[in-house]
């Protein structure tokens, strides 16, 4: 016969069991992916979306290129199961410190992608014959223009026409140098590895922009300034970013971004696995979900710039998806001047450049 004791005990090895079985459940299934991106790239409804249809937890750590460098670097790439770092801010990155894996691309599902980034991506992220990033978010700088001028200034090098002298504006920054190469019938990043050529390119740019300077009512330093200059009219045409045009569109519909017909200068930031990442299954579910055109669409509603998700402008709201569609048809999207790695040196010949601009007369 069996004691009142004893059957108590025996209940209370069932329950503690049942405790243990379930908390070895609940460790075995548990999934985290540690998620370091910048602001607006994972939405709160996206990533509670994800976690319910996946079950796996997902930790955001927001930051920007030199913090994420200086994450991946100081761990020798631990720390996080996938990266969102610019495609030009990888390869010498990586070739310096080796934080990143290649990327499978037969884990990710291509057809939901533009083609176009992802040729370019692969390109600027190759080493060694492999390559790291898969096209996330991008943006581009072309031109902000006022009806009233958009017969005029269809090109960088248009903002330079008599038709709109004292009534244009763009920044003294590398941008300029390299979309003014583009619109004077040169190639610049064709000649990135080429230095007496990259120098003769910028020599011609370096006159046109002296010459030009009689048409600019100020060079812009920040958004905000530049915004406030085409809202009161003082300024009909300018050099800028694509969001920053269908921002003023939305307000105006007489002023819109517009591709340059030598085409717009494009940005990416990609998705990149850190080498010492635990969980590269989650890494590549997240990019296969974020790149459905619902999902892509909220990323971009968020963060105002639009992802390399195909027919994803279908889900965004109205006025950003018309102004985009004024912007960006398929030739103009094809014809994005994407910005591969920039070589060491590069940017002080530049930058001397730049200064001999702004002291001329």
């Amino acid at each position: 016969m069996v004691s009142k004791q004893g059957t108590s005990r025996f209940r209370l090895m069932k329950v503690a069991a049942g405790v243990a079985a379930a908390l070895l459940s609940v460790s075995a299934t548990a999934e985290e992916l540690r998620l370091i991106t910048w602001g607006g790239y994972a939405p709160d409804d996206v990533v509670a979306q994800f976690e319910e249809e996946t079950g796996i937890d997902v930790k955001v750590t927001l930051s920007n290129n030199e913090d994420m460098i200086s994450k991946l670097r100081a761990t020798g790439g631990a720390g996080f199961d996938l990266a969102q770092p610019s495609q030009d801010r990888i390869v010498g990155v990586q070739r310096q410190f080796n934080i990143y894996r290649p990327i499978d691309y037969s884990k990710v599902d291509a057809a939901r992608v533009q083609p176009s980034m992802m040729k370019a991506t692969k390109e600027a992220t190759a080493l060694d014959g492999k390559s790291y990033g898969v096209p996330a978010v991008w943006g581009t700088s072309g031109l902000i223009v006022n009806g009233e001028v958009e017969d005029t200034v269809k090109d960088y090098t248009d903002l330079c026409d008599p038709a709109v002298a004292g009534r244009v504006s763009y920044r003294l920054k590398r941008p300029t140098l390299i979309g003014f190469a583009f619109a004077m019938g040169e190639d610049p990043f064709a000649a990135y590895n080429d230095e007496q050529k990259y120098q003769s390119i910028l020599a011609k740019v370096e006159k046109k922009l002296i010459d030009c300077k009689g048409n600019v009512k100020t060079y812009w330093t920040g958004g905000d300034q530049l915004l406030a200059l085409l809202r009161s009219g003082e300024i009909k045409a300018a050099m800028a970013w694509d969001a920053g045009g269908w921002k003023l569109n939305a307000e105006n519909p007489a002023i819109s971004f517009v591709a340059p017909t030598s085409g717009a200068l494009g940005w990416i930031d990609t998705f990149a696995l850190p080498r010492r990442g635990e969980n590269e299954d989650a890494a590549y579910k997240w990019i296969n979900f974020v790149m459905q055109p619902e999902i892509a669409a909220k990323i971009t509603n968020q963060s105002g710039n639009f992802t390399a998700a195909k027919g994803a402008d279908e889900f965004v709201t109205a006025e950003l998806r018309d102004a985009y569609r004024q912007s960006f048809n398929e030739d103009a999207l094809n014809n994005i001047k994407w910005y591969p790695p920039v070589p060491p040196g590069l940017e002080a010949m530049e930058g001397q450049v730049l200064d001999r601009v702004q002291a001329a007369n």
